[in-house]
């Protein structure tokens, strides 16, 4: 797809690899609506660098567990954008529980978890429905996360609910099909703000332990995702239904 002139979603926008997509959207001529929950200053910041690029950057608050909120936030965007053609569902949450502390995780992780990154994307896409259809040529990129192919990740829930995102795209891209593709990219470690805070002092650390155990030898800054991002939305035609791993060859390990 060609985007240039074209109209996005992106949830989670205003940091990481939603600004680092958003912005690559925009340089390449797509108007923007940051969708954000929390991080209203970063989201108002990245909007006003899209409109900088010579292109529309709307910020708008709406939380994506909510289907109202959903609904809501799509209506806006083609109200203020003319028309939807790209849609990256990257907002996503966490909580940091060690794997074997079963007796941690209670229902308010399983809820919340599940809640945005499982129903959110579902439900922003549905939302999207119709104005991704009109487009006629139009993608949903959904941003996963290696935990839920691995297994191995902030805690379990996490894990699960990346397992149910890789497999919601495959039943995504077959209901949307043909008119709009779907598909999911998989970082591994990602630097920045979100594992920093989660990790603590453990940051570093862990870090260096992802790095000596990839293929390439480095992790994942958020400019790399999103370039996995747009690669989808700018690539080839024919490619739907499908999980990138983008981990710095994480998971097939080191070389020799």
């Amino acid at each position: 797809m060609k985007v240039d002139g074209k109209a996005a979603i992106v949830t989670g926008g205003g940091t990481g690899v939603g600004r680092a997509t958003a912005l690559d959207l925009a340089s390449l001529g797509c108007s923007v609506v940051i969708n954000y929950s929390k991080s209203k200053d970063e989201a108002e910041k990245t909007a006003a660098d899209i409109s900088a690029r010579g292109v529309k950057g709307i910020a708008v608050r709406a939380d994506v567990s909510s289907d109202e909120d959903c609904r809501a936030l799509v209506e806006m965007a083609t109200r203020e954008l003319g028309r939807l053609d790209v849609l990256v569902n990257n907002a996503g949450t966490t909580s940091f529980i060690a794997h074997a502390d079963l007796d941690a995780v209670n229902d308010e992780h399983w809820t919340k978890i599940m809640d945005v990154n499982v129903k959110g994307p579902f439900q922003v896409t549905r939302a999207a429905r119709h104005a991704l259809t009109e487009s006629g040529d139009a993608e949903v990129v959904n941003v996963s996360s290696i935990a839920g192919i691995s297994g191995t990740g902030s805690s379990i829930p996490y894990c699960a609910s990346k397992a149910a995102l890789n497999n919601m795209t495959i039943a995504l891209a077959r209901v949307l099909a043909p008119r709009v593709r779907v598909n999911a990219v998989a970082p591994g470690f990602i630097t920045g703000r979100w594992l920093e805070a989660g990790l603590g002092a453990a940051y570093e650390t862990v870090k260096s332990m992802q790095e000596d155990r990839a293929a390439l030898g480095k992790v994942c800054d958020p400019e790399d995702v999103a370039a996995a991002v747009v690669a989808f939305i700018t690539g080839s035609d024919l490619v739907t239904g499908q999980v990138l791993m983008v981990d710095g060859g994480r998971s097939v390990g080191p070389g020799l």
